[in-house]
């Protein structure tokens, strides 16, 4: 049986892990569950389950669900509480779901205890890459990519020799408005960027996917995953998200990732990596499908794809310093503070601001995030 923690376990990504273990009662265990504000849903999972720790995002949240738990399940609160679920249970996965640079602090002690990381969280490795590659091959810690790009590059190079890769292509749906121009961008509303055409996501990637941040964000997640320099890292428009991501090798070979979108699939991957269990997901049909169709990136269109391959390329702290303010900004255009066009202009704004740290240790990443955040709350 294998034993799991899921930090983030009511967004998107954390109740569709649950859906995976819900579907093999007798092969996973839970020992510990992390939300943030969705007590209903996570009392819910944590009765369902029963996990040994339990985390909310604060004191008062804590204080509200703590008469409602089942007998015998701890509860904690707030980033500490993050920690304790990830370092300080029995479980041997990790599952790292919550979104944002939140899941940083989390993902290092999971890796300090020597768990494998299921890893959805893409702001863990933007923002401290080096910190935590580092430290997972010196603990012998297995990095496993959840996302469906990485996870389709994680399969498509079993068993491949690191030297004959030519390039890894990220394939992208393009998002809620890739059809629409620059101009036609000026006055889409919440709802309509909410809409994505593929995937059903939580609110702030929806966002990131018609921004094209998010497959920035996934560019340089990639640099680390796999240890890439930028420029054999590539970018396709892909309408379909059918073909996950592919491999092009030095004899001129392509090795794809295909399925349908469903994110259970790497997930359970992820989970009983390095089997395969059967999978109750609807199984693709290509010739339902009919054809698939591809676009090259234009990055004049999506500017701020071409930011996260130059703040990747940069290194140090800008590719924290992209995450933050783009955090922020997506929070204000949630909150109809700002206009979607604004998010890439204070992503812009933010990093033509900051003076970059070449090597940052874990303290300097976190007041870079600092400065960050507050910098593009006042943009």
């Amino acid at each position: 049986m294998k034993k799991l923690s899921v930090i983030g376990s009511t967004g998107s990504i954390g109740t569709q892990t649950l859906d995976v273990v819900s579907a093999y009662p007798d092969r996973f265990q839970i020992e510990g569950l992390a939300a943030g504000t969705n007590l209903e849903l996570f009392l819910d999972q944590v009765k369902r389950f029963n996990p040994k720790k339990a985390s909310v995002g604060s004191k008062a949240l804590a204080d509200e669900i703590r008469p409602f738990l089942p007998q015998g399940v701890q509860l904690f609160y707030g980033p500490e509480g993050l920690i304790e679920i990830a370092a300080g249970t029995d479980a041997d996965t990790v599952v790292t779901a919550v979104v944002g640079s939140t899941g940083l602090p989390a993902t290092i002690a999971a890796i300090q205890e020597g768990k494998t990381i299921g890893l959805a969280n893409k702001e863990t490795l933007v923002t401290a890459g080096h910190l935590v590659t580092s430290l997972a091959r010196d603990k012998g810690v297995s990095l496993l990519p959840i996302d469906s790009e990485h996870s389709a590059i994680f399969q498509c190079l079993n068993g491949e020799n690191k030297s004959d890769i030519a390039q890894i292509t990220l394939t992208a749906s393009g998002g809620s408005f890739r059809e629409m121009t620059r101009e036609q961008l000026s006055n889409v509303t919440v709802e309509d960027a909410l809409k994505h055409p593929n995937w059903s996501m939580g609110a702030k990637i929806t966002i990131d996917s018609a921004t094209m941040v998010n497959k920035g964000l996934e560019v340089i997640e990639a640099h680390w995953l796999f240890d890439l320099p930028y420029e054999q890292i590539g970018v396709l428009l892909h309408p379909e998200s059918i073909i996950h991501s592919y491999v092009e090798f030095q004899d001129s070979s392509i090795i794809a990732q295909l399925g349908n979108p469903d994110m259970r699939v790497p997930i359970q991957y992820a989970l009983t990596y390095p089997d395969r269990w059967v999978s109750k997901t609807p199984r693709l049909s290509l010739a339902e499908i009919g054809s698939l169709n591809f676009r090259e990136m234009d990055f004049i269109r999506f500017p701020c794809l071409r930011l996260a391959f130059e703040c990747g390329k940069i290194g140090g702290t800008a590719p924290s310093v992209f995450n933050a303010a783009n955090e922020i900004a997506v929070a204000r255009f949630l909150n109809r503070e700002i206009s979607f066009l604004k998010i890439e202009s204070i992503i812009e704004e933010t990093l033509s601001r900051h003076k970059v740290v070449a090597s940052p240790d874990l303290e300097a990443i976190h007041e870079t995030d600092r400065w960050a955040r507050e910098t593009a709350s006042l943009l």
